[in-house]
């Protein structure tokens, strides 16, 4: 037999949430970062 929840399910849901919109955040982060790098590489290979 499964144990009950110690959560509900709704708590469960709202964690989830604030989880995917905390990896989203970071995730938006990282792809600034390498446009970033990106936009400091292209006119280096320009000018090659």
């Amino acid at each position: 037999m499964r144990r009950p929840r110690k959560k509900s399910f709704a708590d469960l849901v709202k964690e989830n949430k604030k989880q995917l919109l905390l990896d989203q955040e970071a995730m938006n982060a990282i792809e600034e970062r390498i446009d970033a790098r990106f936009e400091i590489k292209r006119p280096l290979n320009k000018a090659e």
